[in-house]
């Protein structure tokens, strides 16, 4: 692919400030009018381990991490033995002159940046803790970015610490820059120099998928969330729970997920927007209330962070294996609406369609995410939703006469109410009339089992949207999948020829007659997923006669790569 991206991996010891750092030099970046995309990786551990983030600069937008790097930090030995084999062609590896560190394995092409980042530390502030800023100096000069902007950002980060704190920042940067450019002049390049049209450069932030889950809430007019942590959906909750009384919601947080779902529940009962958090696993402690909120036909958000399973497996990576629990969890048939992102903006966007669909067809919306979209950071421009409108569908806050909470309707929607404005009904988990009293009877039970279902029906004609082309309409490979491998297949397409990409976001109901009309165009179809038995191929299977041709599957809780793609592509190529 065209190395028109520069990757810089930092490695450390956890507690070392990896992931600030990587996030300082993120923001350089992007003031220095660059795209990027971050992507981090840790161990399960509470305590150490070794943890790693790669920033990944571009002048053109960036989508995805790449398997080499142009410039590799290692902040400790072990960072050097675990990534040795990663460096690009022309590479530079920064560490520390100071400390025992053996570089005997690194290739020769690499060039070998000593600084001496402890001393410079403990000059600057008589401490460890600044070593990362002294890297993050170190890098600044070796990619010719500027010292100024990262002053600025320093001072922006470290201003609600106090003076002392940003001053003794400041200099451990400027020393780390500064002993760079004075020893390594030769090494010195000028991919960060800030361009020339910075000035007509459209503001841009780094953000992550729990951070845009959060504002795609607070921007659709959320009013109650129930979130048990649990990675990688964490940070939904950090961020809710900081900004609660400057936007008017409440946050809570349970002492299960149990109780998290059943609160949010509870609370749209009562006419708030809720939502609720959770993993696979806490998923499957919530299916019971996820089939309630169906038979009581009670609007609720859920977003679900996808990591490995079975069980607690790999806590901290990712995966895409939840997709047919989702499915299919709870028993028997209730109408559930299945969204799923596939980057840290469609999260966004999607987080306030899922409130607006959930009110609307008073039924639980899922948006399914992963670990990859949770966690890394990518660039983009300041979010907007001028022509967005909080619906509520048919909440009805007046006394009616006659009511009937569970009427018929043509389209499976019946008017909605809460407690306390005079009009009587019951909701329980039992099958029931149109009042709400428990109904065995089998007349009863087809008609409102087909009231509830007919909701897919009208959704499917009033709101599901048709599945994203990338690329030509025609090509010689068709590449379809789903969730974040969209940033990794839209880089890779960049470096492949007759190549287009269909992506999925609508999972339920399902764009059964949309994709088969793509798909029917396509010479040679390439299924892409990170789980092992290729979910999303069969929900295609089940939904169309498309027939897939080959699938690239991935389940070790790694991303797949850009180069991946390529080889694949490459690879079947060579075949045909």
């Amino acid at each position: 692919m065209p190395n028109t991206i520069i990757s810089v991996k930092i490695g450390a010891e956890a507690g070392q400030g990896v992931k600030s750092a990587g996030l300082m030099l993120a923001k350089l970046a992007i003031r220095s009018g660059y795209h990027i995309y971050n992507h981090i990786e840790y161990p399960s551990l509470i305590k150490g381990g070794h943890n790693v983030l790669q920033v990944n600069i571009s002048k053109e937008e960036v989508t995805a991490p790449r398997k080499v790097n142009d410039i590799l930090i290692a902040l400790n030995q072990d960072t050097i033995n675990k990534h040795v084999t990663e460096f690009a062609g022309e590479a530079g590896l920064i560490y520390d002159s100071e400390a025992k560190i053996d570089t005997s394995k690194v290739p020769s092409t690499v060039a070998l940046i000593g600084v001496p980042l402890s001393k410079i530390a403990k000059e600057a502030g008589n401490s460890d803790l600044l070593i990362n800023t002294v890297a993050l100096g170190a890098v600044t000069a070796v990619l010719g970015g500027n010292l100024i902007i990262l002053n600025g950002l320093i001072s922006e980060e470290f201003g609600s610490k106090g003076d002392e704190v940003v001053k003794v920042n400041v200099t451990a940067a400027e020393n780390g820059f500064k002993f760079v450019t004075e020893n390594y002049k030769q090494h010195l390049k000028n991919s960060l120099s800030p361009l020339e049209s910075l000035s007509n450069f459209v503001p841009y932030m780094a953000i992550d998928g729990n951070e845009s889950v959060a504002l795609g809430a607070i921007s659709a007019g959320l009013q109650y969330a129930a979130i048990y942590p649990m990675s990688p959906i964490s940070n939904i909750l950090a961020v809710l729970a900081e900004n609660q009384e400057k936007y008017g919601y409440i946050y809570k947080q349970p002492e299960d997920e149990l109780s998290a779902i059943n609160m949010a529940i509870g609370a749209s009962y009562a006419g708030a927007r809720a939502m609720t958090s959770t993993s696979g696993g806490g998923f499957c402690l919530m299916t019971e209330g996820y089939g309630l909120a169906g038979m009581t036909e009670t609007p609720l958000v859920i977003i679900e962070g996808m990591r490995p399973g079975p069980a607690t497996c790999l806590p901290t990576w990712s995966d895409q294996g939840d997709l047919q629990m989702i499915l299919n969890a709870h028993q028997g048939d209730f109408p559930r609406i299945v969204l799923a992102a596939g980057d840290a903006k469609e999260v966004f966007e999607l987080t306030m369609k899922a409130f607006n669909l959930a009110d609307k067809y008073q039924t639980p919306v899922v948006l399914i995410i992963d670990k990859n979209i949770c966690e890394n950071a990518q660039s983009f421009p300041l979010y907007e939703y001028p022509e967005y409108k909080i619906d509520r569908g048919k909440l009805n806050m007046q006394k009616i006469e006659g009511y009937k909470r569970y009427a018929s309707d043509p389209e499976g929607i019946s008017q909605r109410t809460i407690p306390g404005v005079g009009n009587f009904f019951i909701a329980n988990s039992d099958e029931h009339d149109e009042e709400g009293y428990s109904n065995e009877e089998s007349d009863n039970r087809n008609r409102m089992m087909e009231k509830r279902m007919t909701k897919l029906k009208t959704c499917k004609e009033q709101d599901m949207e048709k599945p994203q082309l990338f690329g030509p309409e025609s090509a010689e490979i068709t590449i379809v999948s789903w969730g974040s491998n969209k940033g990794t297949i839209t880089q890779a397409l960049k470096s492949l020829e007759n190549v287009n990409y269909v992506h999925i976001n609508w999972m339920s109901p399902f764009p059964a007659e949309a994709l088969t009309e793509m798909l029917s165009k396509s010479k040679y179809i390439l299924n892409v997923e990170c789980n092992y038995t290729g979910q999303m191929e069969r929900l295609i299977r089940e939904n169309t006669k498309i027939n897939i041709n080959e699938s690239f599957l991935k389940y070790d809780g790694r991303q797949i790569y850009p180069e991946e793609i390529i080889d694949k592509v490459n690879n079947i190529r060579s075949k045909k």
